[in-house]
């Protein structure tokens, strides 16, 4: 576990070091990436994806390492320190409305953030739905005209808002798979089992919101939608306790406490964060919004609640 501890670490340092000089351009243009290695992602043998003749490929936006045409779902652990672990763990669902995966800002990063805090973090690497096979045409797609009647784009299946209305059943496999493999190799990993929790990020908390509603295998401990879908659900019994956060400005929250209500009137303990500014896709942060303390509350959350703390 000691060795995997430390190649997490220093594999994270080497590729996100690599993103970051090569990043010349900071901006949201398009770049194409070499498919990085990736030698501690476990395969979750989940099969394939129907109607996909193109092969995974990279690019970079704003900076940070994204994937596409994902075929082949994996779960990659970021392991804490022994001296430092408590036993909780988390699976971590990157976005990017199921058609792409921000595996720095919203995977990677926040997994070590959480195993630098003693928990036992696994990055999910789900299945997506396709885009075009050439990166020059996936841009042109990515920076089409939207419709601004935000009724209109949820019909868009292709729309930011749209792809929470898409199949999701091999997405949901792909967290089955993860979760189960995660109590398979519970001892090893240093995990308590009673304390398995998932967070997401926009696509990924819609994921995490949609693995809490349907799954019949995944017992959550807790869940941590952050930037998600914010309309009310039916909430089933025993649902987990729910960190949420957003931010106002976010174009998925449109004045809307829909999921927060349905957690709150089902009597299960819910805590929310809406911030003044943030955006969408903060992951961690951006300099200067106050969204970037998202992350300490969200420890403060789970230390209060005691899933921090072993029996």
């Amino acid at each position: 576990m000691k060795h995997l501890l430390n190649n997490s670490r220093a594999i994270l340092l080497a590729i996100l070091s690599v993103f970051t000089l090569t990043a010349y351009a900071q901006d949201g243009t398009i770049y194409p990436l070499e498919n990085p290695d990736e030698p501690n992602a476990i395969l979750l043998g989940t099969g394939g994806v129907e109607d996909q003749p193109a092969s995974e490929s990279w690019f970079r936006q704003w900076g940070d390492p994204m994937a596409r045409n994902i075929t082949t779902a994996t779960l990659t652990p970021f392991l804490p320190d022994p001296q430092k672990a408590n036993g909780a763990a988390v699976i971590v669902a990157p976005g990017g409305g199921y058609r792409w995966l921000s595996l720095g800002n919203e995977g990677w990063e926040v997994a070590q953030a959480l195993a630098d805090q003693g928990i036992a973090a696994f990055v999910l690497k789900y299945r997506l739905h396709p885009t075009p096979e050439k990166l020059a045409d996936f841009s042109d797609w990515m920076n089409r005209p939207r419709t601004p009647n935000p009724a209109e784009e949820e019909k868009d299946k292709t729309s930011p808002r749209g792809a929470f209305q898409l199949d999701l059943s091999n997405q949901l496999e792909d967290a089955e798979a993860a979760y189960a493999m995660i109590l398979e190799n519970a001892d090893k990993w240093g995990v308590d089992t009673d304390r398995i929790g998932m967070i997401g990020f926009s696509a990924g908390a819609g994921l995490t919101m949609h693995s809490t509603l349907n799954s019949k295998t995944m017992k959550l401990a807790f869940i941590g939608p952050i930037y998600g879908g914010m309309g009310p659900v039916t909430v089933p019994e025993n649902s987990p306790p729910m960190f949420s956060a957003i931010a106002s400005d976010d174009f998925l929250f449109r004045g809307q406490f829909g999921v927060i209500e349905s957690w709150f009137k089902a009597g299960i303990p819910v805590e929310f964060h809406l911030y003044q500014n943030g955006g969408h896709g903060f992951g961690l942060g951006n300099p200067n919004r106050t969204s970037n303390k998202w992350f300490g509350a969200f420890m403060h959350w789970l230390d209060v609640n005691d899933f921090l703390k072993s029996e």
